[in-house]
């Protein structure tokens, strides 16, 4: 499969993906500012994300989206949520037959609660819709450290196929068919990387990061399996994986902006100073909201999203947080702790219990 690829977004990770399918095909990213375009052309460099980092020379840009799309066989969006289906709009006329459309945003958008490849699926039915989404930090991959990702499209495939596109010496991809499960590990676990940078700026230690982290996932995984993710994938690069590198790394967005939160500062004056999005701030109340719609328990997200509204401190919200009411874990679903506290009961055809126990396995 001999690929021209089209990235369209000129922001650090965009800018990264290109550099990597530079490497194995043709590819042009498309920029909205000129003067970026101009520096990847001529010094094979994008001075206003990636400082001091060298792109692949055989790397070309331009701002003709047209001219970007037109010839394309692959089409990668590094577009941010609040954007993402305006852009697409504009590109989905000039895309070829049955052309991949891959989305590098880790995002819900507001409103419609929707998934990127729900949104590509909706602009561009015709055409296979998919994400690539993991731990991925984009500084220290073009600084040539070691990194993996995920290709994740329903589709086998195209999957393996588009794995080709973007893997290098360097830069390992796996598939995954759980498109559901990967998209929501890369979005949700902003929410939790928000949280993990307000005990930072709280000055807590590490116990107290590993308590939010490993929590976190948790809620990751009720929210996304409820939403009809896979709860292994939850456990891998996409979920786990991507969960630590953004809660841990000085590079994540979402870590900073939790960090200044901890310090007593407001959402909207961090953001304000902000070149790139740290996604995590406009999610955290869609997430809240489908929380809701499926009745899962997100109360880490949920103190995140009134830290952001203003509503609580992150001092108040840790303490929310350490007062809530103890419960075992791993947390059992109802039939499963019915089976394990009456074992031979629950298998006893024609016993009330048995008769309860199909009540509750049904209602789990």
């Amino acid at each position: 499969m001999s690929n021209r690829v089209a990235v369209i977004g000129g922001g650090s990770w965009g800018t990264t993906v290109a550099h990597l399918a530079a490497h194995n095909e043709p590819t042009v990213l498309w920029c909205r500012d000129p003067k970026t375009a101009t520096a990847v052309n001529e010094r094979h460099v994008n001075p206003r994300y990636l400082d001091g980092f060298e792109l692949h020379p055989r790397l070309r840009a331009t701002t003709d989206l047209e001219q970007a799309v037109a010839e394309a066989e692959v089409v990668v969006m590094g577009i941010p949520s609040s954007a993402f289906r305006q852009v697409l709009e504009k590109v989905a006329p000039h895309l070829r037959p049955w052309v991949p459309v891959v989305s590098l945003t880790k995002g819900l958008e507001r409103g419609t609660r929707q998934r990127m490849t729900e949104i590509i699926n909706q602009v561009a039915p015709a055409h296979p819709a998919g994400t690539l989404t993991g731990p991925n930090l984009a500084k220290e991959i073009l600084a040539g450290h070691a990194a993996t990702s995920v290709m994740a499209m329903a589709d086998d495939t195209v999957a393996t196929a588009l794995q080709g596109v973007f893997t290098t010496d360097r830069f390992r991809v796996y598939t995954n068919d759980d498109v559901i499960g990967c998209e929501l590990g890369g979005t949700l676990k902003n929410v939790i990387a928000l949280a993990s940078g307000m005990v930072d700026g709280l000055g807590a230690g590490d116990n107290t990061r590993a308590a939010v982290i490993t929590r976190g996932l948790a809620e990751m995984g009720r929210l996304g399996t409820a939403m009809g993710g896979r709860a292994d994938t939850f456990a891998g690069l996409a979920g786990m994986g991507d969960l630590l590198a953004t809660c841990i790394s000085p590079q994540s967005r979402n870590r900073h902006v939790g960090e200044q939160l901890g310090r007593g500062r407001k959402a909207k004056a961090v953001v304000a100073e902000m070149d790139q999005v740290a996604e995590g701030v406009f999610t955290a109340g869609v997430v809240v909201e489908l929380a809701a719609e499926h009745s899962v328990e997100m109360p880490i997200s949920t103190e995140v999203h009134a830290v952001i509204k203003g509503t609580r401190t992150a001092a108040e919200a840790s303490m929310v947080l350490m007062g809530r009411q103890t419960r075992p874990e791993p947390e059992a679903t109802r039939a499963s702790r019915f089976r394990r506290l009456w074992p031979e009961k629950a298998d006893s055809k024609g016993s009330p219990l048995r008769r309860l126990w199909r009540f509750v396995t049904r209602s789990s």
